[in-house]
C-alpha cells in the first residue's frame, strides 16, 4: 500500500542531519574545554614579555621573507575616500536659494522603481534553482504562481459573484 505513504522531504532529512552534525560538535567542544580546564595552567611567555637589555633578540629558525618589490598590492584607502566625497552630490544641489528642497523628478523614478523591484537577491543562483524546480522535492516556483493565480481568480469570481447576488435582492426589494 504505498499509494498513501508520504515521500521523505530532501531539505527536512538534511536539516535533521545537519543538526545531528551540530550536536555533535558541540559535545566536542564541551569535551575540550573540560581538558582545558583540567590541565595545569602554565604561563605563555612571549619575546615581548622578557626584559629589555642590551642584548640584540635571538634569530629566529625561519628567515623573514625578503621586502617585495615593485609596485604595492594594496590601493592607498585615502584616496577612495577623497574620490568618494568628491562624487557624492552637495547638500546645496538639492535645495534653492530659499532653502526649500527642489523636486527631483529623476530621483523620485528610481525611488519608485526600487520599491517595485525591490532589492537584489543575495544568491542568484538560488533562486535560479527554485524557479526552475532543480531542487529535489520542491515544486517549481511557476507551478505555485499558477495555483496562487488560480486561487486569486477564483476569489475575485465568488467574490464577484457575491456582489451580484447582494445587488440583485436590494433591486428587487
Amino acid at each position: 500500500m504505498g499509494w498513501l505513504k508520504k515521500k521523505p522531504d530532501p531539505v527536512s532529512d538534511r536539516a535533521r542531519a545537519l543538526s545531528a552534525e551540530i550536536a555533535a560538535l558541540e559535545q566536542q567542544i564541551q569535551r575540550l574545554n573540560t581538558q582545558v580546564s583540567q590541565s595545569p595552567q602554565q604561563p605563555k611567555l612571549r619575546p615581548a614579555a622578557l626584559p629589555h637589555s642590551g642584548l640584540s633578540r635571538p634569530v629566529s629558525p625561519s628567515p623573514e621573507p625578503p621586502p617585495p618589490t615593485g609596485e604595492p598590492i594594496f590601493e592607498d584607502i585615502n584616496k577612495n575616500r577623497l574620490k568618494a566625497k568628491t562624487e557624492t552630490v552637495a547638500p546645496r544641489d538639492h535645495f534653492n536659494e530659499l532653502g526649500v528642497r527642489k523636486y527631483d523628478l529623476v530621483g523620485l523614478w528610481q525611488r519608485i522603481k526600487n520599491h517595485i523591484h525591490g532589492p537584489p537577491t543575495s544568491n542568484p543562483r538560488l533562486v535560479n534553482y527554485l524557479a526552475a524546480g532543480g531542487v529535489q522535492g520542491l515544486r517549481p516556483m511557476r507551478y505555485e504562481k499558477r495555483v496562487a493565480r488560480n486561487r486569486t481568480l477564483l476569489l475575485i469570481i465568488v467574490l464577484f459573484g457575491l456582489l451580484l447576488g447582494i445587488v440583485a435582492v436590494f433591486l428587487k426589494h
